[in-house]
């Protein structure tokens, strides 16, 4: 495994964990994982902001042991550059399927990979 392959390794299990309801249910495990300077565009359209997602992850149902689950599936990621990586893949949330592309960067050892930026595009009915 090299440097690179660590790298991708990392934003996935940071991506993964913050679809896990646990994670999504306590600011305290969600907020490290998420850059000071995130952004995302959110499958609905909407821009988010770290602001904006600390205080809406919680309450979204996503967060709550028997809310939807997103299931991730073809998740790939590259290293554009030192100190940052760039994930995609697609989820499936009851039957609502959604193309998602995350990006991911390390400013130092000690605050480790958070995610920077967001983007989920909704994927209609029947679409290959």
């Amino acid at each position: 495994m090299t440097y690179a392959d660590d790298d991708v390794n990392e934003a996935v299990a940071g991506e993964l964990a913050l679809m896990d309801p646990a994670v999504r249910a306590s600011r305290a495990r969600f907020e490290p994982l998420l850059d000071p300077e995130f952004v995302e565009v959110g499958s609905s359209g909407r821009r988010y902001t770290y602001a904006d997602m600390l205080a809406w992850l919680p309450d979204h149902p996503g967060g709550s042991p028997d809310g939807p689950r997103y299931e991730p599936s073809s998740i790939e990621g590259v290293v554009l550059a030192p100190g940052l990586v760039h994930l995609t893949y697609e989820t499936d949330s009851g039957g609502r399927r959604a193309r998602r592309s995350s990006l991911w960067r390390r400013r130092s050892e000690e605050t480790g990979w958070r995610m920077y930026y967001h983007q989920a595009t909704p994927v209609p009915p029947g679409a290959e």
